[in-house]
């Protein structure tokens, strides 16, 4: 590694300085991905997917998975077996994350997935809410296996009334097609990157095609959904995971430096941020960071990542640190203070927020209810959380009685003149020469 072991591990600038500024700037943009570097490449994959089909997919396949498959897309993916083949411990864990889950997102159809229709004035109103017919998730390989992100991806599609879900993994473990049998996934495509995202897009001669594909990825997966959109729906274009810990000197160092090392073990590009209103607290977290990297056995991971990402803002208040939050509009945001709740309901733009020293991240990634697929680099400030409402079109619904069109003619034909349309204006007009 670069850094030597004396070096400081979580780089801090305190608020005044012209360092705060500056890292604050850097650390706002973050957002800013380099998909520029990979896209020549995505762009190939998923122009050859779409052309060839399964030959295409295939050869992807074992160019950048190193690796041969059988069956690339399957209905029978073995997902029954797979749980009954877990132990009783694993298997006990899946069954309760994904009945929490399945919960909290039946509380958010109810609220979310309403149709209406109402009349007045001779006019018929109304939005209709209706389930897309086939999703495809994506659900990351590599450095981990994630069949939390199959629960968190395929139970919201699924409670939204999608009837069809298929799933795409490079190598699936027997947890992952676990999760798939447990959360509903009606088919399993065995391949990753840009090469599984153009399959579903576009469909090849065994993979159907989907109207919305979900799901995180690495800056390939990431590139191909962005190149694939406008044929299909995405969710987002999600970035490396991050977290950002609200402080002050009521917090525990250890527990602060627990939750930074929980994001950072995901990847080397991952952000673990802090934000407090004590540099007393920041050595602290130094000292605590070192001492649970010693014993962490993705410390190959997480260490780059706080050494490249990783940073303490310092600054003078309470209003300071929920601006800095506002600012950042994290995926996660871990509020550790005294009066949590308080603190919580001005933070305006996070992904997710963890209210009070008592909720780990780890909680909301894996048994909380809500979906961990969250905005990331910013895009809190605009986007929300993966939900059963990413599942559905909405269908306005119009009817005009005569009396009702004719009281209201003369405004629209107004309107349609001076937009220098002249047939919408006309075609009001023939109707009331009825």
């Amino acid at each position: 590694m670069a850094a030597t072991d004396s070096a400081v591990l979580l780089r801090a600038a305190r608020e005044g300085s012209p360092e705060f500024s500056a890292e604050l700037e850097r650390l706002a943009r973050r957002g800013e991905t380099d998909l520029e570097r990979v896209e020549a490449v995505a762009r190939e994959v998923v122009a050859s997917v779409r052309k060839e089909g399964d030959p295409a997919l295939r050869r992807y396949i074992e160019r950048f998975e190193r690796r041969s498959v059988g069956h690339v897309f399957s209905r029978d993916y073995g997902g029954e077996a797979a749980l009954a083949s877990l132990t009783p411990e694993v298997r006990g864990a899946l069954v309760t994350a994904a009945d929490r889950i399945r919960r909290y997102h039946e509380r958010q159809a109810a609220a979310q997935l309403t149709s209406f229709e109402y009349a007045e004035e001779g006019v018929t109103l109304g939005s209709r809410v209706t389930p897309l017919a086939r999703v495809g998730v994506y659900a990351p390989g590599g450095k981990a296996r994630y069949p939390s992100s199959v629960l968190m991806s395929v139970i919201p599609a699924r409670v939204a009334g999608v009837t069809d879900i298929v799933l795409a993994s490079p190598d699936p473990c027997p947890e992952v097609r676990a999760a798939c049998h447990l959360a509903g996934v009606g088919g399993l495509l065995d391949a990753g990157g840009a090469q599984a995202i153009a399959a579903l897009a576009y469909g090849t001669e065994t993979v159907p095609r989907v109207d919305k594909i979900v799901g995180p990825g690495n800056l390939y997966v990431t590139a191909a959904k962005r190149l694939v959109f406008g044929e299909v729906a995405i969710d987002s274009i999600a970035g490396p995971s991050e977290i950002l810990v609200v402080a002050d000197e009521t917090a525990n160092p250890r527990v602060i430096a627990a939750d930074l090392l929980s994001q950072a073990e995901h990847d080397e590009a991952a952000y673990p941020l802090l934000v407090c209103s004590s540099a007393t607290l920041v050595e602290r977290v130094e000292v605590e960071l070192r001492a649970q990297l010693a014993t962490l056995p993705r410390r190959p991971v997480a260490e780059p990542a706080v050494r490249n990402n990783g940073f303490a803002l310092i600054v003078n208040g309470r209003d300071a640190l929920v601006e800095v939050a506002n600012r950042l509009a994290a995926e996660h945001v871990a509020v550790q203070v005294a009066d949590p709740e308080e603190l919580a309901t001005r933070i305006l733009h996070a992904g997710a927020i963890f209210v009070g020293s008592s909720t780990p991240e780890a909680a909301g990634d894996y048994l909380a209810g809500p979906s961990h697929v969250l905005p990331t680099g910013g895009a809190a400030r605009f986007s929300a959380p993966l939900g059963v409402y990413d599942f559905v079109s909405r269908t306005s619904l119009i009817g005009y009685q005569p009396a009702a069109l004719k009281a209201q003619a003369a405004h629209i034909t107004t309107l349609a003149r001076a937009e220098g349309l002249e047939a919408h204006a006309r075609a009001v007009e023939v109707r009331g020469e009825r």
